[in-house]
Order: structure tokens, then C-alpha cells, then sequence
């Protein structure tokens, strides 16, 4: 059975999907970007401050199910270049204390409003 995760401390959804999908004891949380929630606004002024708000954006919706970072098994990662993965991989990495998830990360031809970066996750309780 699947249970439908929406919180307003999250970006509302802007297509047809939900922030996440509860099914048993799997969450799977829809790719997030930088924008601020309650807005039409991107926290995006440098991509330190675009990681930033998309990991906000990852943890309301962890919290919303009752579930934290340490609850994450996958992540993909979306890149607009490469040459950002460092600056991300280190915003990234400071939200796990260890046993970090899988995870790839891809550079693709473009993502949602024209962002540096967006990620989605699978969490398990």
C-alpha cells in the first residue's frame, strides 16, 4: 500500500507528481531542486547555496515521513556540468555521518528552470 508524502516545508510539486511515495517501508522522494518552499523562487545564487537548498528541501520531506539522512539507501544526483562535483559532493556528504547510500551522478543537457543540480532519494526504515 502506498502513502503519498507532502509537506509545505518542501517545494510544492510543479508537474504532475508528489514530493514522495511511501510504499511499506520504502520512501521514495521525488528529485528536488533549490527552490524555496512556499515560492516560485530559487535559492541559486552561487551552487554552494543551490546544494544547500535542495538537501533542505530532501529533509523536510525525510522528516515529513519520519525518517532522516541516516534512513537513505540510493540517491542520483543531476549535474548541469561536471565541473560542479566537488562543490556538491562536499554539500552532500556533509549531510551523512556515515554508512553513506549508493549513488551515481550524472551530468545531463538540462534540468528543471535552468538549476545547477537536482536530487532524488530512496530511503528505508
Amino acid at each position: 500500500m502506498k502513502k503519498i508524502i507532502n509537506t509545505p516545508d518542501a517545494p510544492a510539486p510543479i508537474g504532475p507528481y508528489n514530493q514522495a511515495v511511501l510504499c511499506g517501508d520504502m520512501l521514495f522522494i521525488s528529485g528536488q531542486i533549490a527552490l524555496i518552499p512556499g515560492t516560485s523562487d530559487l535559492s541559486n545564487a552561487d551552487i554552494a547555496a543551490e546544494t544547500q537548498q535542495v538537501m533542505k528541501n530532501l529533509n523536510a520531506i525525510l522528516k515529513t515521513a519520519g525518517m532522516s539522512f541516516s534512513d537513505v539507501v540510493k540517491t542520483t544526483i543531476f549535474l548541469s556540468d561536471m565541473s560542479l562535483f566537488a562543490a556538491v559532493n562536499e554539500i552532500y556528504g556533509s549531510y551523512f555521518e556515515s554508512d553513506f547510500p549508493a549513488r551515481e551522478t550524472v551530468a545531463v543537457k538540462g534540468l528543471p528552470k535552468n538549476v545547477n543540480v537536482e536530487i532524488s532519494m530512496i530511503a528505508s526504515k
